[in-house]
């Protein structure tokens, strides 16, 4: 085969997801090119990316994208997408193509019945269902994030107290449901033992300083200051992460940080928890398990449709601190 075209149009997360696949593509057939289909806002999360060799962007213009692509010639797909949209190109394109298993019914009846028919398998091994019959498997090596050169941020880019260490705290996510509530994330603030930089995108500024105004100490809001990519290197200099269930938690996990992520509406039975076979005892996940509202949704709402919240506002602290502290002092020991 000379040229492989992966479809994966969004979002942050599940393209980071994607790595994998991709790097274990390169490297069963290293002189084939490796294409990828992306939607142009989400780009930046592969465009460093050395396993891919051309990157097509997908900026709402179908007609033009699928022209693009069908002067490439592909001699294999491979749809880690599964959508109307993805099926389209595939149908446009016409040549052989693989999918993986998208459990869209498994996880209908999670949410609106709680019968778990889930299978207990991480959406990577799904998205490697996709390439078994090119005898491409999982090398287990997690995932990759790979940031350009230029969007790596340097010390002057955060204030001088940030320099040697700082924990990471995410605000920010694509839903309401999904995202620490603010209560929740001084709590968390409370706990920490050393500066905290807030992420986020421009929509989370006020939360971020809302918080940084209430707590008198190291606080620093970086909601909206920063592009994806400047967020990733942050998120790779430091020394843990707190997230919810969100994008920058699969880049954390990309660079196999320390990672304490908090479950609200959706729950990792989803198979979208940190992916570290490598070290999964970096990762401590933290959840309200018998909330019978839990989960409601697969995505996430602009509010909780109980009006309660409690699937974040009862998440219990207690072991974020001596998690935080084993990995401060290995820190301290290296």
């Amino acid at each position: 085969m000379k040229k492989i075209l992966i479809i994966r149009f969004s979002s942050i997360g599940d393209i980071v997801l994607t790595t994998p696949v991709i790097r274990c593509l390169k490297q069963k057939f290293p002189d084939t090119e490796i294409h990828f289909l992306v939607k142009k806002q989400f780009a930046p999360t592969v465009e460093a990316n050395p396993n891919i060799d051309k990157l097509h962007i997908y900026n709402y213009n179908l007609p033009e994208i699928l022209q693009e692509l069908r002067a490439e010639k592909f001699d294999y797909i491979v749809d880690l997408q599964r959508s109307l949209r993805s099926k389209i190109v595939l149908l446009a394109l016409h040549k052989p193509f693989s999918y993986f298993p998208k459990l869209n019914y498994q996880k209908w009846m999670l949410v609106h019945f709680k019968t778990d028919k889930l299978p207990d398998v991480h959406i990577v091994s799904r998205y490697f269902e996709a390439v078994k019959n090119l005898q491409v498997v999982d090398d287990k090596k997690g995932l990759d994030y790979f940031i350009p050169e230029n969007q790596e941020i340097s010390q002057r880019d955060l204030p001088e107290g940030y320099w040697n260490r700082y924990a990471v705290l995410v605000v920010g996510g694509s839903f309401s449901t999904k995202q620490i509530p603010t209560k929740k994330a001084l709590e968390i603030c409370k706990i920490m033992n050393q500066p905290i930089v807030i992420a986020g995108g421009k929509n989370d500024w006020l939360v971020g300083n809302e918080i940084s105004s209430l707590l008198k100490g190291m606080i620093f809001n970086a909601c909206g200051k920063f592009s994806l990519n400047q967020s990733a290197s942050l998120i790779k200099n430091a020394q843990c992460v707190i997230t919810s269930d969100t994008g920058l938690m699969h880049i954390a996990a990309a660079f196999h940080q320390p990672i304490v992520s908090l479950w609200g509406n959706t729950v990792p039975k989803f198979g979208m928890y940190p992916y570290m076979p490598e070290t999964p005892e970096r990762s401590l996940m933290l959840e309200v398990s018998n909330l019978k509202c839990r989960p409601c949704s697969k995505l996430g709402f602009k509010k909780c449709p109980k009006k309660h919240f409690r699937c974040m506002n009862d998440i219990s602290l207690q072991d974020i601190e001596p998690f935080i502290q084993k990995y401060q002092q290995k820190i301290s020991a290296e």
